[in-house]
């Protein structure tokens, strides 16, 4: 007796999984311009790495002998791979089964994934192209019965925020559920024109008097922009090449801590920092150069770079170690933050929290945006949230104070209950709020009172400004060092080997906020 009919049962079952969708689905897939699951996987995976795990699941049919005619494939794709030499879970959506639907093992088998993930303590990938959820209506009358949401998977998606680094790449189409899980990840990706991301697509929206197009209803321009989406690239490489980068910086799980990179043989020079800032107050700058003069070169990796625009965000290295860093953004609003840059920092300090990673925050901070839009917005509500989630952080922080550090808002450069270093630069300048608009307040009666009110306001404004100095502050220690911009990298190597002892692997009581 042999297995050999097994075996080419085996084989068979195997050929029909590789078929996906069949060849004019496929085709279909391919030319409205991107890869079907099977290349995503080929191209984003190191080369042969990839395990799959469930792929004989999906809709069996049998003739009356009860002999195999055809299986068409569960539409979710899943197993383990590397990436960069890491391993990771990957789970993908099949477009070509259904339109990435719910079909044969889809529920379980996402479920298996989030749970590979999270019991191996290794990072994950979803690449999302569908609903990936309870299915479409024709599901009705083909079960005989409505389901009643329950969303039974995301109890496994709030514990892996948790515990292990998650990746979403929105690669299509992407509504219900299937949307839902790409904002709950640490990094998400939109491919411009060929993903878009709805609650509800075009057809359903149509029934309430909105008939758009998918990109002008849920496209990378509308979803990079609002926070819901971190970040839009061109092609599908490029999403693949972000989620290389975005995990590179990152342990495997809480219970590890992210190793140290190659330490540069060289480094800008650091001299023009001492010009960075302008004199005149007014002026603004461009961050970006002096991130890239302050991090170790080519390390600067920036999350979320359309949306909360008054920060700049990301992660990058630091005498080879990972840290996590925000920096104000001069450009937007001077400065202010707006509800989305509280969301956005809230985020960010949320993720240097789950990962231990150190944290490195460059300070211009005017104050939160204030009038009756701002007010509108719901800026404080957001504004506190990030001041609480500061107030929570363990890791060690780096503060430098650029340039300004008015209101509430800077009052969250740093967990002020514990230790953490801080310097500034003789540009800085600091208060309750800015002597420009404080100054209306103060002295308005004798001001008012004045013969010349212009002559008698700029009179106190250089009175006052004087005792602004940082080095009047320095004298009271206030603040505990002013340092020259051109040596700020060398404190920076300090912190970071410093830092690096001193974290803590294993989960944080706070948890990730998606």
């Amino acid at each position: 007796m042999s297995w050999t009919q097994e075996l080419d049962e085996l084989a068979r079952r195997k050929e029909y999984s590789l078929r996906m969708g069949g060849v004019e689905k496929v085709q279909r897939q391919h030319d409205a311009g991107k890869l079907d699951i099977r290349q995503r996987v080929e191209r984003l995976a190191d080369g042969g790495s990839f395990v799959e795990v469930g792929g004989l699941a999906g809709s069996g049919e049998y003739d009356e002998q009860g002999r195999l005619v055809h299986v068409t494939p569960s539409n979710v794709i899943m197993g383990r791979a590397a990436l960069g030499g890491k391993n990771v879970v990957v789970v993908g959506d099949d477009f070509t089964v259904r339109g990435g639907a719910n079909d044969g093992a889809v529920g379980d088998k996402m479920i298996f994934a989030e749970q590979m993930a999270f019991d191996l303590r290794i990072p994950l990938v979803r690449l999302i192209d569908g609903t990936g959820g309870g299915g479409s209506v024709k599901n009705i009358e083909k079960m005989g019965h409505a389901l009643l949401p329950k969303m039974k998977i995301w109890a496994y998606v709030a514990r892996n925020l948790a515990q292990v680094p998650v990746v979403s790449l929105a690669l299509g189409s992407v509504a219900g559920q299937g949307a839902a899980r790409v904002a709950g990840s640490h990094y998400s990706v939109m491919v411009r024109d060929t993903s878009q991301l709805f609650i509800a697509g075009p057809p359903v929206v149509a029934k309430i008097g909105q008939k758009l197009g998918k990109n002008e209803l849920g496209g990378s321009a509308i979803h990079t922009r609002n926070g819901v989406v971190d970040d839009e690239v061109e092609s599908e490489d490029e999403a693949f090449l972000a989620a290389r980068r975005f995990l590179s910086y990152l342990p495997a799980s809480v219970y590890e801590l992210a190793p140290r990179g190659d330490v540069p043989a060289g480094v800008p020079g650091q001299e023009w920092l001492r010009t960075a800032i302008p004199k005149d107050p007014r002026k603004v700058y461009k961050i970006r150069p002096i991130l890239d003069t302050l991090f170790d070169p080519g390390s600067v990796f920036e999350i979320g770079r359309h949306w909360g625009k008054a920060i700049v965000g990301g992660l990058a290295r630091v005498d080879g170690w990972p840290v996590l860093f925000a920096a104000s953004n001069p450009y937007h609003y001077g400065g202010g933050w707006d509800r989305h840059t509280a969301e956005k920092f809230t985020r960010l300090v949320d993720l240097a929290e789950t990962f231990h990673l150190p944290v490195v925050n460059l300070v211009d901070i005017a104050g939160f945006q204030i009038g009756l839009e701002a007010e509108k917005d719901g800026v404080m509500r957001a504004g506190v949230r990030a001041l609480t989630a500061v107030s929570q952080s363990t890791v060690p922080w780096f503060s430098l104070i650029m340039r300004r550090a008015f209101g509430v808002a800077a009052g969250g450069h740093q967990n002020s209950s514990r230790f953490n270093f801080r310097y500034a630069w003789p540009s800085a300048q600091w208060g309750s709020l800015p002597i420009e608009g404080g100054l209306e307040v103060a002295y308005r009666s004798e001001i008012e009172a004045a013969a010349d009110p212009e002559a008698k306001r700029a009179e106190i404004e250089a009175r006052v400004r004087a005792l602004t100095s940082p080095f009047r502050s320095a004298e009271a220690f206030v603040i505990e060092d002013i340092i020259d911009p051109a040596c700020t990298r060398e404190r920076l190597i300090e912190f970071a080997n410093l830092a690096a002892p001193l974290r803590q692997p294993g989960q944080v009581a706070t948890g990730y906020r998606p």
